[in-house]
Parts: C-alpha cells; structure tokens; sequence
C-alpha cells in the first residue's frame, strides 16, 4: 500500500486544532475551529474522492481520540467517509493506549518506522493519514509518505504546531493536482519523488 497524508494547514503552515476550539488546546492554542468557516461542496467532493481510494487508515493516538469520539454515531450508509472509517481497519500509532473500542482498530506499539514499514508491504491501494501531524512528523523524517495532499485555509495564526519542522527529510515532490474551492482553499496534491535537485542561477 502507498502512505498518504490528507492535511489541512493555515497559509503559515499550522495544522492545529482545525475541527474546533477544544479539538487541542495544548500550549495554550486558541484558534481551534479556523477550517470549519471555509467548508463547502467543492470541499466535500475532494474529500470523498481521497475516501474512495483508502484500503486502512493510519492514525496518530490524538486524531483516533477525535475520530472514535464522533465517526461510530454516524450509521448513514449514504455517507462515504463514515462508512469507510467504520468498516475498513484502523492503526494507531501509541504508547498509552492499551485498549480501543472501535471496531476494527489496531494499536500499533512498537518502533513506528518499522510498523509502519510493514504495513505499506500489504497489498492494497492506499494506507490513509489524516490530521495526525506529530505521527507525520516521524514519517516525513523516514521519508515513509508516498503521496501528500495538503489543503491550505486562507488564514493566517502566527501561533500553533507546524506540519514542517526541522526534522523533515530533504525531499522533492512532482505537483499531480490542485484546484482551488470556492470559499479559497487551495489544494494541492503532491508525490515524493527523491532528493530535491539543486541549481545555481548565477551559472546561467
């Protein structure tokens, strides 16, 4: 299976709490909600054609809490992401977790890097992340994510945690999609695709 991550980030780069204001507050964030005003149907038709491609979701323990919380209520068979995240299986990167009511959800307590190495030799389309930033911090680092998709909000925070770190693997990525919805969500697609190359313009 090919790794994806599905993020929503704010034009200076914070993923933070963008489903509400208690969503996370760690560091004292007072911003949670800033996706919630810019939904719109462009927005739902993107989200339910990355749905159509999953096979298992892989979550970070904070995104699992969020979404156990809410996706099991949800029983509409008409609805595309309730019935994949309920159906299909479900990792969970953690160290705390000892138990998980969801069914369908594996807990995933070991080295990470070689978990999730092993998970993307299953056969299968796509192992799916979405949220779960500090668990992509690890995997941007191992340069385990094949593919990104990244829908930029436009709005600025100043404050909140950064999807990009200094951490991250130095890598280049060919654009395969964008569009842009109608309330100014920019969405990109993006596939790794090796080492970045260099250049020099002062030799041209």
């Amino acid at each position: 299976m090919e790794l994806s991550l599905t993020q929503f980030l704010t034009i200076d780069g914070v993923y933070q709490a963008p489903g509400g204001p208690e969503e996370d507050t760690s560091d004292g964030f007072t911003h949670g909600g800033w996706s919630v005003p810019y939904g719109d149907e462009d927005f739902g038709v993107f989200m339910d054609s990355v749905f159509d491609r999953v096979d298992a979701f892989l979550l970070g323990r904070r995104t699992y809490d969020i979404f156990a919380g809410y996706w099991p209520k949800v029983d509409d068979p008409d609805n595309p992401v309730a019935t994949k995240l309920n159906d299909l299986p479900k990792y969970v990167a953690t160290g705390t977790l000892t138990e998980a009511d969801w069914a369908g959800t594996e807990l995933l307590r070991g080295d990470i890097v070689a978990e999730v190495t092993a998970l993307k030799a299953r056969p299968g389309r796509e192992l799916q992340m979405h949220g779960s930033g500090a668990l992509a911090h690890t995997l941007l680092a191992a340069g385990l994510i094949d593919t990104m998709n990244l829908l930029t909000f436009p709005v600025v925070l100043g404050t909140g945690k950064k999807l990009f770190t200094d951490t991250v693997r130095p890598t280049g990525f060919t654009l395969t999609e964008s569009r842009t919805t109608s309330t100014g969500v920019l969405i990109a697609s993006y596939r790794a695709d090796g080492a970045p190359k260099y250049g020099d313009y002062s030799t041209e």
